[in-house]
């Protein structure tokens, strides 16, 4: 199977400064091409050590993917790394980039400069991708297997995002044309409610009889729960399809609730399928979770079929006089309570009309814990005209990541809310 490098470039990203996002998204381009990756390597902006790296990647696999450090700047030496590594000190202009670059400038009632014209400037020993979306040419440098024991081909794209994303769908065409793909063949299962090591208990028995071609990926996520991912490199498409199917049967009775999708997906997306399919409506009321129920829901396309709206009710007094939470259930039970989470979703259940309603109120850190309700403690309440039910949940992270535990909770119980009494 053919195997590539993901390289970045820049000291900004080993100090922190940003965060890379080109990598994950070239490395799901060359996984559904048929590219196996086998590493992601950050290098910092230093001539040797970039063509050092570069020559240790190319020596282990057929493709090396770079990204970052081509900018009009002096501190951009990536060019003239890659101009060392493939052996010349001469350049040459492109002359469709160059026509880019005028057009982007123009478009902008910018100069053209000469540090402009010098993004044009490429080694003689280089293809040119043009970028249509910047001003940094994606440069392809082919290497003959006696140089490192196989054909190799070195691509150079923009650090920008945009424009790496942009450019992907050429590199990968590019490798289509001179690389034998393979298919890789993923299929995955979404849960939420146990933990990894819990998981990993409860399906040992169905994983130690998985083939030996066949393997398992656990993937935690606050927001999502695990993820697990079967993959099988190589085979025929529909045969090995077929196979992973058959393991899917033997897992989904063991899973049980705790699973909520066999192909990738989020809570928000399968709530918002089962609220769809059945016609039904939803609102949420939020205190602890300040509107990210909300955010999470209206960045599924298609939403306003069926989520109507929310109200974050962070003070008290929002949640009496707006959600309409009786002021003696705040003074005798406290704003964290299944009474008053109750009372929250039955009010905005109210306000809006909705069919279904979810609420949260909780302490997210980090003061204000006591002994009887400890920071990490979300009560969430589900309400539809069956009735409303509390659960309450203990997490012991950071206010962030107590946050987004307690959202994901909220929807993981309005999820089996809404499986028991539409789906069942």
């Amino acid at each position: 199977m053919t195997q590539a490098s993901i390289c970045t470039i820049g000291d900004e990203i080993l100090i922190g400064q940003i965060v890379d996002t080109n990598s994950s998204h070239i490395s799901r381009a060359l996984n559904s091409t048929g590219i196996k990756v086998t590493r992601m390597v950050s290098i910092g902006d230093d001539h040797d050590t970039i063509v050092n790296s570069l020559e240790a990647e190319l020596q282990d696999n057929e493709i090396v993917i770079v990204t970052g450090g081509l900018g009009p700047t002096k501190d951009d030496i990536t060019k003239n790394a890659l101009a060392h590594l493939s052996g010349t000190e001469t350049y040459r202009t492109d002359d469709t980039q160059l026509q880019i670059i005028h057009d982007i400038l123009s478009s902008r009632g910018l100069a053209l400069l000469d540090i402009n014209i010098a993004q044009a400037s490429v080694p003689d020993t280089c293809e040119v991708i043009p970028n249509r979306l910047g001003t940094a040419p994606v440069m392809v440098f082919r290497f003959h297997e006696d140089r490192f024991g196989h054909p190799a081909t070195l691509y150079s794209l923009p650090g920008v995002p945009f424009e790496a994303l942009g450019a992907i769908p050429d590199v990968i065409s590019d490798i289509k044309a001179h690389f034998k793909v393979s298919d890789i063949h993923h299929r995955t299962i979404m849960t939420y409610g146990i933990a990894e090591s819990a998981l990993s208990k409860m399906i040992e028995s169905w994983e130690d009889n998985l083939p030996a071609d066949m393997h398992l990926a656990y993937l935690p996520n606050p927001l999502t729960g695990v993820r697990l991912r079967l993959s099988i490199y190589g085979g025929i498409k529909e045969e090995e399809e077929a196979r992973i199917e058959e393991q899917l049967k033997l897992l989904k009775p063991v899973l049980g609730d705790s699973m909520y999708s066999d192909h990738e997906d989020t809570l928000e997306g399968c709530i918002g399928s089962i609220l769809k399919q059945h016609g039904k409506t939803l609102s949420a009321a939020e205190s602890c979770t300040g509107g990210m129920i909300s955010a999470l829901f209206t960045s599924v396309p298609g939403c306003s079929e069926y989520y109507l709206g929310s109200v974050t009710s962070y003070a008290n007094s929002v949640k009496e006089n707006v959600l309409g939470v009786p002021e003696e259930i705040i003074a005798r039970h406290g704003a964290v309570s299944s009474e008053c989470v109750a009372a929250m979703a039955e009010g905005v259940r109210k306000i809006t009309g909705s069919d279904y309603s979810v609420a949260t109120s909780g302490i997210a850190g980090p003061g204000r814990g006591t002994d009887e309700k400890p920071v990490g403690l979300v009560w969430v309440g589900v309400s539809s005209e069956k009735g409303t039910e509390t659960f309450s949940f203990r997490f012991r992270h950071d206010r962030k990541r107590n946050i987004e535990r307690f959202a994901a909770s909220a929807l993981n119980t309005l999820r089996i809310k809404l499986v028991n009494e539409l789906t069942r």
